[in-house]
């Protein structure tokens, strides 16, 4: 694990109030009167009452609908306020109910009938799994946020939320969305989850026992989303997409276009009562004109709105005149046409700056940005840039998507929009497009840079720079609400050859990874993207420390060979460019991937060798994490006086830094070094000495798990967890085995499979001292098949070792000689002498000479 690196990151979301929110009772009155005016007037369509009625009925609709939003607003944000603890606070992705929200009375009815009779029903029942489908623009992603608000209180463990982009040409993938939901929850994800399949049990466990909420907005197809779908029956599922999904067990039910009188009435929210009543046949022709889509109407709506020297009669015309000239022309099909002239109609009226920020928006592959990209883009300063982004959103142009984990404002176009806009990008002159989205590239670059830096500054320079433990958390929660967009933005620099700039992304974003040990796959994608453009700008001192990425993420998803090889190349390119102290870097990657290997005697050797360059280099932390990574090394050797020395001096120089994270993995290191004294004094039959031994060794054990915990690092905690459980002490055995029972707990939540694998070791040994050969037996080989399948060799071998040992122990001369056999031919292959050695002194013991 890399630094000092508290990163306990909460998936919930803070609060934001709404934009240019005006007086508690004031907006919301004034919207019902609006709402009120226009339904009683598109109604009067079809009954005649009297104007005095008409009159009252308005008012009491105003204060109704004035009073519902007040209340849907104020609860909502009292709800988010008693959740605001550190600690206590349930992830909540929602996307805010659009501002406008109009109608649907029947559609929620529907919603609240089938989750209310759900709820009646057996626990045993499935999850609720409800799917929302209709054409483009219909506004389910807005009835789908509208539901998940009135029923957030009945899931109180979250509402997780995910874009699944189904509208456009790449759809995100079930494993993406997964690994944000499960980041979300607080699971680490510290190794390598594997693929879909993995992560699909680890989002099973994780949502165990839960009340969670789950919105999948714009789905493509059912193989998308039945992955995301959890077994808990506490949990629900909201789906919208643009064609049924005919999902199992699914309620669907599909949303039409609005009523003529819903249309008004949604006009009259944005472009004011008073403009309807002046003219209504003219409104009824506006919302005719937009085939009574809800998406058009907005945008005509918001265009009225910044308006208002425009008469409902001028947009009718307007919009009139633009779908006469579509009728004329060849246009793609992907947007229907009366979305295409409500959208066109707002874009010819936008200034020219409005219209460019809107097709420089739309070249962007990220699902939504934040707000200083809009600046970048139109090169202008950000204040000014997000003046531009909100003249477009109060224009429907484009839209919010909430507030992510650093509480930033995020933004979005609709996927038509988008469409629309990308048609004319041609506008802009490939130069002048480059020239801004390289603005906005950089701007994440400078920002990926300065987070990877704050999470772990030890990584980027001699000696590093302190980082307050809120920046280290701060960083953790930007790459979590960023890596989707960053993850577009390295992919973009890439198609665009700008080989300098995707260099820097991939650096910034594989730092980030490393720091966090998440997001494995991602990483190694990344890395190799790095590798590619810095052999492309032809620094080598870049391609260098691409390979250092590179074999990191290699070496912790067990790919050693191509690790060993990728350190190997850099340490040779180092050298020759004198660059010593990434040299020193690239030595200690080779050292520990030989170490992974158990190729113990080579691996001494670079280890050695980096730390005496780092001595030399005045680096005290890359020095004294060095020095704990030999000590291990020792510990495997059976040399703990020696890992001992080399601990102490490391555990000085990370206190005086005042580096918690690596004084508690060194703690850690350090627990198992006096366990593994204290074994050898109770042997030797000093049992005085060996109790004191065995009582520090269990209290800088249960030191360091307690820094862990208090981080939330849950994955550490387990490593502290198993290690106590080998402490060997025989006045403990029971609790020994409790505590590496806990570990496993962890560690199959987590979804790390070699850390199941090494805890089964743990297990089976503290079996063994217990007397429990039989259960030791099965856990040895479940350790041993969970290596085998992993691929690690070294582990396999120690495992089978010990697995002989424990039988050698309880006097089964005959089982334990077949386990150490293959343990021996193992380490034979792997040139392993120590490991040669140990088994083969097992070996004389089992078969002495008759």
């Amino acid at each position: 694990m890399a630094g000092d690196l508290p990163d306990k990151v909460t998936g919930g979301l803070p609060d934001k109030p709404r934009r240019r929110r005006k007086l508690p009772w004031a907006a919301p009155v004034s919207a019902g009167l609006a709402a009120a005016a226009a339904s009683v007037l598109a109604a009067s369509v079809e009954w005649e009452i009297p104007p005095a009625a008409k009159i009252g009925v308005t008012m009491a609709a105003a204060l109704l609908v004035g009073l519902t939003t007040w209340a849907t607003t104020e609860s909502r944000s009292n709800r988010r306020q008693a959740r605001s603890e550190p600690g206590s606070v349930a992830p909540d992705q929602w996307p805010p109910v659009p501002e406008h929200f109009t109608g649907r009375a029947e559609a929620l009815a529907e919603l609240r009938e089938v989750f209310t009779t759900r709820r009646r029903s057996s626990d045993l029942s499935p999850p609720l799994v409800v799917s929302v489908y209709g054409r483009g623009g219909v506004g389910k992603s807005a009835l789908m946020t509208r539901f998940g608000q009135e029923v957030a209180g009945w899931f109180p463990d979250g509402r997780l939320y995910a874009d699944l982009r189904g509208g456009v040409d790449a759809p995100v993938r079930p494993e993406e969305v997964l690994i944000g939901f499960l980041r979300a929850l607080d699971v680490r994800l510290t190794t390598d989850p594997g693929g879909l399949e993995e992560l699909r049990k680890l989002w099973l466990t994780w949502t165990k026992g839960r009340r969670i909420l789950i919105g999948l907005d714009n789905a493509h197809d059912a193989a998308q989303v039945k992955p995301l779908i959890p077994a808990e029956p506490g949990c629900a599922v909201l789906v919208t997409s643009r064609a049924p999904l005919f999902l199992n067990g699914t309620h669907d039910t599909r949303l039409g276009v609005f009523s003529e009188a819903h249309g008004v009435e949604l006009l009259a929210r944005l472009a004011g009562g008073a403009r309807i009543v002046e003219d209504l046949d003219a409104a009824k022709e506006v919302v005719r004109l937009c085939d009574y889509l809800p998406l058009a109407i907005n945008i005509c709506g918001g265009r009225l709105a910044t308006r208002e020297q425009w008469t409902m009669r001028e947009m009718a015309g307007r919009l009139a005149d633009t779908r006469r000239r579509l009728d004329q022309l060849e246009v793609a099909p992907t947007v229907d046409k009366s979305v295409r002239a409500s959208v066109q109609l707002s874009y010819d009226d936008c200034t020219g700056m409005q219209r460019r920020l809107l097709r420089l928006l739309s070249a962007l592959t990220a699902p939504d940005v934040p707000g200083w990209v809009a600046g970048e883009l139109l090169d202008i300063s950000g204040l000014d840039g997000a003046g531009q982004l909100e003249a477009l959103i109060d224009a429907q142009l484009a839209e919010c998507s909430g507030t992510d984990q650093t509480g930033a404002m995020r933004y979005r176009l609709h996927d038509l929009v988008r469409v629309f806009a990308a048609e004319l990008a041609g506008q802009d002159g490939e130069e002048r497009r480059r020239a801004a989205i390289e603005r906005v590239l950089y701007g994440y670059r400078r920002r990926a840079e300065e987070a990877a830096q704050n999470r772990w500054p030890q990584d980027w320079s001699r000696g590093g720079r302190r980082s307050s433990a809120d920046g280290q958390v701060k960083a953790g929660d930007w790459l979590n609400a960023e890596r989707l967009s960053l993850l577009a933005m390295i992919n973009l620099a890439q198609q665009l050859r700008l080989w300098e700039l995707t260099w820097g992304l991939a650096r910034a974003f594989c730092s980030l990874c490393h720091s966090l040990r998440a997001y494995w796959a991602d990483w190694s994608a990344v890395a190799r993207i790095g590798c590619e453009a810095a052999a492309h700008t032809g620094d080598r001192r870049s391609l260098a420390i691409a390979l250092l990425d590179s074999a990191a993420v290699h070496g912790g998803l067990g790919v050693r060979g191509r690790a060993l090889d990728e350190a190997e190349r850099a340490l040779e390119i180092c050298t020759e460019l004198g660059e010593s102290w990434w040299a020193a870097r690239a030595m200690r990657t080779i050292g520990m991937t030989l170490f992974s290997d158990g190729h113990l005697d080579r691996a001494q050797d670079f280890l050695m060798g980096a730390i005496t360059a780092f001595k030399g280099e005045d680096d005290p932390w890359w020095m004294a994490r060095t020095q704990r990574n030999l000590a291990e090394m020792r510990m495997a050797e059976r040399r703990p006086e020696e890992a001992r020395e080399l601990l102490e001096d490391a555990l000085e120089i990370f206190k005086r830094a005042g580096n918690r994270y690596s004084e508690a993995q060194t703690l850690r290191v350090y627990g198992e070094v006096l366990a593994a004294q204290a074994r050898g004094e109770y042997r030797a039959g000093d049992h005085r000495l060996a109790a004191n031994l065995f009582a520090r060794a269990g209290f800088s054990l249960d030191r360091a798990s307690e820094m862990f915990r208090q981080r939330g690092e849950l994955w550490e905690e387990a490593r502290c967890l198993r290690a106590a459980g080998e402490v060997g002490d025989p006045a403990n055995g029971l609790r020994e085995l409790d505590y590496v029972r806990r570990a496993e707990e962890i560690l199959v939540a987590l979804g790390d499979s070699w850390g199941v694998a090494r805890n089964a070791v743990s297990a089976g040994r503290a079996l063994a001292r217990l007397g429990r050969i039989e259960e030791s037996d099965r856990e040895l080989r479940r350790a041993m098949q969970g290596f085998e399948e992993l691929e690690d060799r070294w582990w396999m071998a120690m495992s089978l070792r010990y697995l002989g040992e424990a039988h050698l122990d309880a006097g089964g001369h005959e089982a334990a000689v077949e386990p150490l056999e293959q343990a021996r031919e193992i380490y034979r292959s792997l040139g392993n002498e120590a490991g040669m050695r140990r088994t083969l002194e097992l070996l004389r013991r089992a078969t002495p000479a008759t």
